[in-house]
């Protein structure tokens, strides 16, 4: 089970990692967008959000990498896997990629739950 927490760590730090600096760097093509996924993403351009959000990003891949408080970084990613996910199937219509980051989130989270038994005790 330990080589498997390990393979997901470096996989899900990596995607975020990458689809964080392309959003500065601007390396990768990005496919054209058009009705309500452009005036979404063009309203979290706008107000700066995206940025904050990428910011974030960054951070958790650079804990994950780095073995940082890993348990702390998959919490922190959570909220992110999620909007990708819900991204994905409710303005997309089209679930990609944000199935992958949340089923490795929520597995990892689960993987890791010993070590959330104090926020979670009554």
């Amino acid at each position: 089970m330990k080589t498997l927490d390990t393979i997901i760590t470096y996989l899900f730090a990596i995607i975020y990692l990458v689809f964080a600096l392309n959003y500065f760097l601007g390396f990768l093509p990005m496919p054209e967008l058009e009705g309500d996924a452009l005036q979404f993403m063009t309203l979290l351009g706008s107000t700066g959000y995206m940025t904050a959000v990428k910011f974030l990003e960054l951070a958790v891949a650079f804990m994950l990498l780095l073995n940082i408080h890993r348990p702390l970084a998959w919490l922190l990613i959570l909220p992110v896997s999620t909007n990708i996910l819900m991204y994905d199937v409710f303005i997309v219509g089209l679930p990609t990629l944000g199935v992958l980051m949340m089923g490795l989130n929520v597995f990892m989270v689960y993987s890791l739950r010993k070590n959330y038994a104090c926020i979670l005790a009554k």
